[in-house]
């Protein structure tokens, strides 16, 4: 066999569990995960350093902290397709080099347009890892010990969101800023000899032509969606700052989805949503990370700007959400209750949490009087809600997708992320916001413009008040579409095994006539 290895092919030692060393392989390519996921919050406790050394404006900040998510998430796809044409592990190598490269290019910025450029590219060498480290675990390890392994990969992802702000907090407590970037520096060289030694390399066996219009097209629609998801906070969703690029995104992704279609070979397989099995585990997906990413952005606003905590004492009250992941995780028991309860009833378990931590935050722990308890007890739950049904989905998706697409996959389950969580803020921010509007007779834009025109106290006890209750209804809205979209997708997926059982019944009844 060559150093090549088909995705299709087994490996050495596959038989008995996957690659010999694909636990090794999967520490190290966690590693790298989570370099990248910490960058997508770290950058929030770096905002006051940046406003006064850089002399960055609201406008500056916004685009360094976009740059990054809009880069990335617009070239998942592209990514996936050209890991799996080009070969993983190659691919791997590179995010992991430009990665660096772009970390020492920000950190050593001396303007915002140096940084904003840095935090660009950064987000290509994210793309890459994104993508190529779902895609590597799919081949090195086999049907019995996959959940678990994606399980892990998983809690990486939850870790990075909950670990950037603490990390930040404590690297800005001792450093400049520009720490918050080089401090990947050792971490991706660690990360990038471990891959280059140790990484098996797997592509596509049939070699495919790449699918460069079609790389265009979603490269630009997802670009332009997210990009008019990120922004409707700010300039209103009636605004044609965000209608135009929403009109873009729509128009172009449908333009992608009919040139996959017809073109012979697609970058992305459009058949794959006639699977009941891939549809029902990608509305689970974007659902889960809806009721997750848009709760925990109101969340962080309201325990700082309401209950006046530092960002640091903020995102220690957070980490319950993602401690409750990693312990349920690393010591088996989510991949366990996926395995003995299946798929189906795993997700409606997992939704069911999600949706009930959610609604203890909304009831027990939205007002202004400091109470930490129904927002710990809903963090907990949300933290078992995710652990059990996020790999079950990611699992799903991927085994879904044929081995020689799983770059593909890991794209589209990437890209599920981005726009779940990019959809989540929007949603339950606008249902937030509409109910501030309602209770409160402010022309303030934000929050804190709102506290700071208050003349009196009782006025800024009345706005905290009506915040808090925005919260409460975003909440609750978030807690109805997980619940039913978890429903939703199980019944998917329930009807899509039934099928496939029915299906391996035909064809075994041949073999037993002939028997």
């Amino acid at each position: 066999m060559t150093a090549t290895t088909a995705a299709t092919e087994p490996t050495a030692g596959q038989t008995t569990g996957g690659h010999p060393q694909r636990w090794l392989i999967l520490g190290v390519i966690c590693l790298a995960q989570l370099t990248v996921l910490l960058d997508n919050t770290v950058l929030s406790v770096a905002i006051p350093s940046l406003t006064s050394e850089l002399h960055a404006s609201t406008t500056d900040i916004q685009w360094m902290i976009n740059a990054y998510s809009l880069v990335q998430s617009g070239l998942l796809l592209t990514a996936g397709n050209a890991a799996d044409r080009y070969g993983r592990k190659k691919l791997l190598a590179a995010g992991l080099a430009l990665f660096g490269l772009g970390s020492l290019a920000a950190g050593l910025a001396g303007t915002t347009a140096q940084l904003i450029a840095a935090r660009a590219g950064m987000g290509v060498g994210g793309a890459l890892l994104m993508t190529t480290t779902l895609a590597v675990v799919m081949q090195i390890f086999d049907d019995s010990e996959r959940v678990k392994a994606i399980a892990l990969w998983s809690t990486v992802a939850s870790l990075g969101f909950a670990g950037g702000p603490l990390i930040g907090g404590v690297i800005l407590d001792h450093f400049w800023w520009g720490m918050i970037f080089l401090v990947n520096l050792p971490v991706a060289a660690v990360a990038l000899v471990a891959v280059l030694k140790l990484v098996p390399e797997s592509k596509n066996p049939q070699g495919e032509r790449p699918d460069l219009l079609g790389a265009l097209l979603s490269t630009l629609g997802m670009t332009a969606a997210v990009y008019a998801i990120i922004t409707g906070p700010e300039h209103g969703w009636t605004s044609a700052e965000v209608l135009l690029p929403a009109a873009v995104g729509v128009l172009v992704l449908g333009a992608f989805a009919l040139w996959e279609l017809r073109t012979p070979h697609p970058m992305l397989d459009m058949h794959f949503f006639r699977n009941q099995k891939f549809v029902g585990a990608v509305a689970g997906s974007i659902l889960v990370v809806f009721g997750m990413g848009g709760s925990l952005f109101l969340l962080t606003q309201h325990l700082q700007f309401v209950l006046g905590y530092e960002p640091l004492e903020a995102g220690l009250r957070m980490a319950p959400l993602a401690l409750t992941i990693v312990a349920l995780n690393l010591t088996g028991i989510g991949p366990r209750i996926v395995t003995r309860l299946g798929t189906p009833p795993t997700v409606v378990l997992g939704m069911t949490l999600v949706a009930g931590g959610l609604t203890s935050i909304a009831l027990l722990g939205g007002g202004t009087d400091g109470s930490y308890g129904g927002m710990l007890l809903g963090l907990l739950l949300m933290g078992g809600g995710i652990a059990v049904s996020s790999p079950a989905m990611a699992n799903a998706i991927m085994s879904a997708i044929p081995p020689e697409k799983a770059g593909v996959g890991a794209g589209v389950n990437g890209t599920l992320a981005e726009f779940g969580n990019g959809l989540g803020v929007a949603v339950l921010g606008a249902v937030l916001n509409a109910r501030f509007a309602t209770l409160v007779a402010v022309t303030a834009t934000s929050l804190p413009a709102a506290l700071a025109a208050a003349g009196t106290d009782a006025e800024r006890a009345g706005i905290s008040d009506a915040f808090a209750s925005g919260l409460q209804a975003s909440q609750l809205v978030g807690a109805i579409a997980v619940f039913a979209g978890g429903l939703l997708a199980a019944a998917l997926l329930h009807r899509a095994e039934r099928s496939e059982k029915r299906s391996a019944a035909v064809a075994a009844e041949p073999d037993t006539a002939a028997a």
